[in-house]
């Protein structure tokens, strides 16, 4: 098994460039949103831009890297399956399907965009780009203590850390108004 350390550094590198498609997509959907309440012809120049990078960045980025971010995980699944019967390895597999979730989720938001149909205000993009992060925490923490005796403690530090972000946006959103 000499390449498994190959293979674990390709998981890894997908595994961060389909965390950096996530998070940008989002911000994209921030600017987008607010794009629309701005008036014409500046709506519709942003609004075809970031369609535009909104559409490359999914296409060629972000679902390319989640699909070769699984195909690696189920390679070294392969080779070591034991990794199964570790608790840790469950739990974190059930944060796995939270941001498969969360992707398909941000799929279907995408689609609407890129059809014109805004849903949602750039505040509500703003705190549903914090899913990613909070499902991130949880993994790296998983992956790295590899102890999931101790994951109600780390579910307990993933909703203070989520108390702590939605503070800091309404801190942010705070300012943001005074400034306006």
């Amino acid at each position: 098994m000499e390449y498994y350390n190959y293979i674990k550094s390709l998981h890894l590198i997908f595994v961060i460039t389909w965390f950096a498609g996530l998070f940008y997509i989002v911000r994209l959907f921030v600017y987008h949103a607010e794009a629309n309440e701005k008036s014409e012809p500046e709506k519709s120049i942003l609004i075809k831009q970031y369609q535009l990078m909104q559409y490359r960045l999914w296409y060629i980025i972000t679902w390319p890297s989640a699909v070769l971010a699984s195909l690696f995980a189920f390679w070294l699944l392969h080779l070591i399956p034991e990794f199964l019967n570790q608790d840790w390895m469950q739990v974190k597999l059930g944060f796995v399907v939270l941001l498969f979730a969360y992707h398909f989720k941000c799929h279907q938001i995408f689609k609407e965009l890129q059809n014109n149909q805004v849903k949602h205000t750039g505040n509500f993009f703003r705190i549903w780009n914090e899913g990613a992060t909070i499902i991130l925490f949880a993994v790296v923490f998983l992956v790295i203590v590899k102890n999931a005796i101790n994951w109600i403690y780390g579910v307990i530090g993933i909703i203070l850390f989520s108390m702590l972000i939605m503070m800091g946006y309404k801190l942010y959103q705070k300012i943001r108004q005074k400034n306006n």
